[in-house]
Formats: structure tokens, sequence, C-alpha cells
């Protein structure tokens, strides 16, 4: 690969982590690593600098076109995916299991059909026509 251009563009290393499910076969023509890793660059791009898709800068390819591609790879669960994958290798590495063995909830954040919160709490009010009586 050329030098990198940004420094948002994915190292060598980076790019043999994320190749593999980004280059796999799928419907239609197939899409030459450059391009992708293209892309991919674009996507970090955007991304790392906060600009607009129509801001991107040439090298990468057509605003548009890399704008799909991160839509359709979010609409096919890709990024979950390579998350998924990074952060088991994540964990292998640091010499732990693949999958969590325990979990922890925090009861506050869970939503449940119990009814709660200030609401829960305050008195119910009688009718004003009520308390004339």
């Amino acid at each position: 690969m050329e030098e990198e251009r940004y420094s948002s563009d994915l190292s060598d290393e980076e790019w043999l982590l994320l190749r593999p499910p980004l280059c796999r076969k799928r419907r239609g023509p197939k899409i030459p690593e450059h391009v992708v890793r293209g892309h991919m660059n674009g996507i970090f791009y955007v991304t790392k600098m906060g600009c607009q898709w129509d801001m991107l800068p040439k090298c990468y390819g057509k605003a548009n076109t890399v704008r799909r591609r991160f839509a359709r790879w979010r609409d096919q669960g890709l990024w979950e995916e390579i998350n998924a994958a990074l952060v088991k290798q994540g964990r292998v590495k640091e010499g732990r299991p693949e999958e969590p063995t325990a979990a922890i909830i925090d009861a506050q954040s869970v939503k449940t059909a119990q009814k709660g919160g200030p609401s829960a709490m305050t008195r119910a009010r009688r009718p004003r026509a009520a308390s004339v009586i």
C-alpha cells in the first residue's frame, strides 16, 4: 500500500484484521480489495474528523459511494460482527475466555412494565369538586 495520507487511515496490521469480513464473497460484482480498503479509510476519516460526507477527500472515492457502502454494511450487520470479533480477540489476548462467564445488570437501567420514578411517588390528588363538598 502507498503511504498513509491521514492519521485515520488503517495500518497494514489493522487491515489484516478487518479484511476477512469486508472482502468475503457477497452477491454482486467483486470489488477490488484496494477499493474496499479505501472506502473503509474514508469511513474512518469521516468518523474521526467529524465532517460531512461531502467533505470526504477524493482519494477515498466518491462520497456518495463511500456513504452507501457504510449504510449497506450497517444494514447487513457487518459493524456488529466486526465489533464482536474484535472484542473476542481482545479477550483472548488478555488471557480470558472469548465469551464472558458473568454479566452485571444495573437495576436502574433495566426497563420494566412496573411503574416507577417520580410519578409513582406522587400522591393521587382529589378532584376539585370533591374538596368543595
